[in-house]
């Protein structure tokens, strides 16, 4: 019993910020899916499986035998056209007239953000499964919400990570080389926007984030020409553990402290440039990363930018990301269209806004049209 002097005030209120840095439960390992049934049992009897139509194609081979050893009765939802309100609508049902009792988002980013979000919302678990390296978003407790016609719209804070993560390297091995490419381009923009809307923070875990971002950059930079070689080799596995779940823990660490900044911003932006659908999320990502660092040289006269970029140029084109808008297939936009998706990438609730100067939308397409520009030192000119 507490004594009168150690009696709580009913009056005083404690904000609580829920620490959401990881999955409840990880397994990875080559064809590990097929040991998974136990875990994947024990969250419910009746799984929704989400994802695109050749994805739930592939996936069902490996799935139907652990339904049928546990027991399980599963329907299939697709998320067509997009991770979109109208997908999850379409999906609410599906969940209802299956009577499901948890969720399995099988597939990309898209995929997995709308089997995350669904859970969500239906207040039952989620089991993740990456068939590529190209996002984290099997990890966080966030997903993205795209128009119909995939145009970025809002992003969605989640209640807690997957209850379960699936990372099977055998699967994510028979995606396409270029996937991987765009994942590590996703992920390596962790260090470059995570530096800055950090700020000066002394907060431990930002702190250990900052530091987990660095280490993150480091390893890809090291390792990924290598890994790219070699798909299933020691390096390849260190790599997409890097991209999908590294790159995770970066945001749970560090929470809005340690999360996007004008990198995503100019990813969000092109997303409304329909010639801009056929390049990756981690491709227009890698682009905007270029992007922010030039703005950094124009308005701050920031040199330690600028030899970032530099070393960021060499590195794409030893692995094949885009340096350029003609690289990401947007040669042939008008103006017009790249000045909208700068002024969307500006929006007052843009996260271009954590750089520490302000930004126009002329400065953004300044530096979106220059990405490869020549460094001027001391008047000295030196060739991107």
């Amino acid at each position: 019993m507490l004594s009168k002097t150690a009696k709580i005030s009913s009056s005083v209120t404690t904000k609580i910020t829920p620490l959401l840095v990881s999955p409840a439960q990880i397994i990875k390992g080559h064809g590990i899916l097929s040991q998974a049934g136990s875990g994947i049992a024990r969250l419910g009897k009746r799984p929704l499986v989400v994802g695109g139509n050749n994805t739930l194609s592939v996936i069902s081979p490996h799935l139907d035998p652990i339904f049928q050893q546990f027991k399980l009765i599963a329907a299939q939802a697709t998320y067509s056209p997009d991770c979109s309100e109208n997908s999850l609508e379409s999906l609410t049902t599906a969940t209802r007239e299956h009577q499901a009792d948890f969720v399995m988002g099988v597939g990309g980013g898209k995929a997995l953000d709308t089997a995350k979000l669904l859970a969500h919302q239906q207040q039952i678990p989620i089991v993740t499964i990456p068939t590529s390296g190209a996002t984290c978003a099997a990890w966080t407790a966030l997903s993205n919400i795209y128009s119909n016609e995939g145009a970025f719209q809002y992003d969605v804070p989640l209640l807690r990570c997957p209850d379960l993560l699936i990372l099977d390297y055998k699967l994510i091995k028979t995606a396409p080389k270029r996937t991987l490419i765009a994942g590590i381009g996703d992920a390596i923009a962790k260090w470059y926007e995570a530096s800055v809307s950090s700020g000066n923070s002394t907060a431990t875990l930002t702190i250990a984030a900052v530091q987990q971002a660095r280490i993150l950059r480091d390893i890809l930079l090291q390792k990924s020409a290598a890994a790219l070689e070699n798909p299933g080799g020691e390096d390849w596995c260190e790599v997409v553990d890097a991209t999908v779940l590294l790159a995770g823990v970066i945001g749970g660490l560090g929470g809005a402290n340690c999360r996007t900044v004008a990198a995503h911003a100019v990813h969000n932006g092109l997303t409304h440039i329909p010639a801009a659908h056929e390049a990756l999320h981690g491709e227009k990502v890698a682009y905007g990363i270029l992007v922010q660092l030039r703005l950094e040289e124009m308005i701050q006269g920031n040199q330690l930018a600028a030899s970032s970029r530099q070393q960021l140029l060499k590195f794409y084109g030893e692995i094949g990301l885009p340096k350029t808008l003609e690289d990401l297939g947007l040669g042939e936009v008008t103006l017009a269209q790249l000045r909208q998706g700068a002024k969307i990438s500006c929006h007052s609730n843009s996260d271009i806004h954590r750089l520490p100067f302000s930004v126009s939308p002329e400065q953004l397409l300044g530096a979106m049209v220059s990405t490869k520009a020549e460094i001027v030192v001391n008047k000295t000119q030196v060739n991107s």
